[in-house]
This record gives C-alpha cells, sequence and structure tokens, in this order.
C-alpha cells in the first residue's frame, strides 16, 4: 500500500527561505523505514533540522496552513499506509542527541537522546531516579510529550524544565508544571516541538544505579518481545488494572491478522510478524478493544500513536465500528 502513495512537493512553498535552512529536506520519504513496526506510507516532507535555530529558520518560513508532525525513534508508533500530508519533523542524533551533566545532578538532553542512553549519562554522574529509562525504547522527546514511565516512576518526577519551538518559529521554555503532565500525557500545546530538557534526579552511587539498571534491562529482557518488530505497549493500563490481563482475558494473546500479531510473550504487545501493514496491525489492536470491552467490560485506550491516512476503501473504525 505504502508505495503508492505519492504526495506532490512542498519544497517550493518555502521560496528564498530555502538558501537559509541547513537541515535535510526530503519529499515522499517513506515512513516505514524509520518506524519500529517498519510500516507505513510517506511523509509529503521530511525536514530533519540542522539544530534547534534552523528548526527555528525552517517553521517561520514554512505557510502556516501547511500541517507539521513530529515523529521522534518511530518505537512507539503506527503510521498508516497512506502516510502523512504535510511536513514531518524528525529531529537527528547530530543535533539533538546529546547529555550535558550540569552539575547538581542536573542533566541536559537532547529530544533525540535514547532514553537508555539518558540512564546512562545519569549512571556515570552518579545521578539517581533515571535507571527506569532502561527498559523504555523511545526517546527524551516522546518521553516528554507521553510523561513516558515504568517500574513506579515517570518522566514528570525528573523534568526541571523543556525547550522547544512553537509552530510559528518561536524558541520557548517551559517549566515541568507548564507541562501539565497527566498519566502517560502531557497537556503541553501539540504544536510545540520538544528540543531539550534539563533533568533533575539525586545522588547515588554509581554501583547502586546500574545494579537497579541490570534489574530493569533483564526483566524487559525476560518479559517483552525485544527482538521483535513491535512497537512497545500497545494500550494503556485501565485504572486499577494492567492492559496484559484485560488482553489475556479477552482471549487475544497470540491473535493474528494477516502479518500482525498479539505477542503470545507479553500480550499487550502487537508485532509485524510477516510483512504487516498499517492496516493489519490497526485492525488487530481495534479487534482487540472490541474483544475486550465485549468480554471483560473494559474500553481499552491506545498507548501506541497512530499517525496519518488510511488508504482510501480501507478504514478502520474504532472498536470495529461497534456501538460503545
Amino acid at each position: 500500500m505504502s508505495q503508492a502513495v505519492n504526495y506532490p512537493d512542498l519544497t517550493p512553498l518555502l521560496g528564498d527561505s530555502l538558501d537559509d535552512i541547513r537541515g535535510r529536506l526530503i519529499p515522499n520519504q517513506l515512513l516505514s523505514a524509520v518506524t519500529w513496526f517498519r510500516v507505513g506510507g510517506p511523509a509529503q516532507l521530511m525536514f530533519q533540522p540542522a539544530d534547534e535555530a534552523d528548526l527555528a529558520v525552517f517553521l517561520k518560513a514554512l505557510p502556516d496552513d501547511v500541517p507539521v508532525t513530529v515523529v521522534g525513534l518511530g518505537s512507539n508508533l503506527l503510521v498508516r499506509d497512506g502516510g502523512i500530508e504535510g511536513v514531518v519533523i524528525r529531529l537527528p542524533i547530530r543535533g539533538f542527541g546529546q547529555v550535558e551533566y550540569l552539575g547538581g545532578h542536573k542533566l541536559l538532553a537532547g529530544a533525540c537522546v535514547p532514553d537508555k542512553k539518558l540512564a546512562e549519562e545519569a549512571a556515570k554522574s552518579g545521578t539517581g531516579g533515571f535507571a527506569f529509562y532502561t527498559g523504555i525504547p523511545g526517546a527524551v522527546g516522546g518521553a516528554l510529550r507521553m510523561n513516558a514511565g515504568a517500574h513506579g516512576s515517570e518522566t514528570k518526577d525528573l523534568v526541571v524544565n523543556v525547550n522547544a519551538v512553537t509552530r510559528s518559529g518561536e524558541i520557548v521554555t517551559l517549566s515541568n508544571e507548564e507541562m501539565g503532565y497527566a498519566y502517560r500525557h502531557s497537556f503541553a500545546s501539540k504544536d510545540l516541538i520538544f528540543t531539550s530538557a534539563v533533568f533533575a534526579g539525586r545522588a547515588q552511587k554509581e554501583d547502586e544505579i546500574r545494579a537497579e539498571m541490570a534489574e530493569v534491562g533483564a526483566h524487559r529482557e525476560k518479559a517483552q518481545p525485544i527482538r521483535e518488530k513491535t512497537g512497545g505497549s500497545t494500550f494503556k493500563n485501565p485504572e486499577g488494572s494492567s492492559a496484559w490481563r484485560t488482553v489475556d482475558a479477552a482471549g487475544c494473546r497470540g491473535l493474528q491478522v494477516g502479518g500482525a500479531k498479539m505477542s503470545e510473550l507479553h500480550c499487550n504487545f502487537m508485532l509485524n510478524v510477516s510483512d504487516a501493514t498499517a492496516h493489519d496491525l490497526e485492525w488487530l489492536g481495534e479487534q482487540v478493544r472490541s474483544e475486550a470491552l465485549e468480554k471483560t467490560g473494559t474500553r481499552l485506550e491506545w498507548e501506541i500513536k497512530r499517525l496519518g491516512k488510511f488508504v482510501q476503501g480501507a478504514e478502520i473504525q474504532p472498536f470495529l465500528g461497534k456501538v460503545v
């Protein structure tokens, strides 16, 4: 499905500002190349800025009516087969992938820093509180947006402030309070593109931190299908329960649609086991939601972010169109 979609080139809309933009502009970049599921249609235009200032220049030049979507490492993301209209911004490692120790058990991390690397750099500086990031397969930008957490810890517990660029190209800084954190969510404007953040931990011996990191890593290795094409946890935990128990109780462990399958090792993980399309994966997810609602009365909510357009004639309704 992906290869059949081809969007008009947007670069002419940037006019003379093209000369001032230092990053990479790639029309019709297939997003299957940058998502862990390895599915999805093209971005009408992908932009990889050189740095925060370059991102601001680009956004100032981009017409206001062109939609902008940000993707990170692609670990918790499902891009539909019809691709994404407008501009997709993907921050590269070179300009946004560094961690700096600021002293006082504070670290400045770029939005493209893998969560696991942030945990590693915190350990080196004897800064505790970051070990849970060892088990989260994403990057700082996504962690900031969705308040990523595990093992009783959350991103909101560590954030001091967040640097971002607005849709109009203004560089701003938000406090922890202004991020508006809730469970697996931030109420910060969706138009903000996070570029970096300052985190604060606590003093802790490095060997103690590394023991915690090893425990988190061992748990993930044993309990999760980490070597598969997956997007991590598919559904958010319902209040007072866990998503995997709900999926299991609905009889959906190992359920398969086309090349998409719910993991038998951890049934809240959805896998691309055999050249699945995005349609296969989303259909499977909605089938699980439908079965869970019917058999357990629990309304599962997606944790995986789904973006883009359906291929015409292959649309998928929530809960497969059942009245809920």
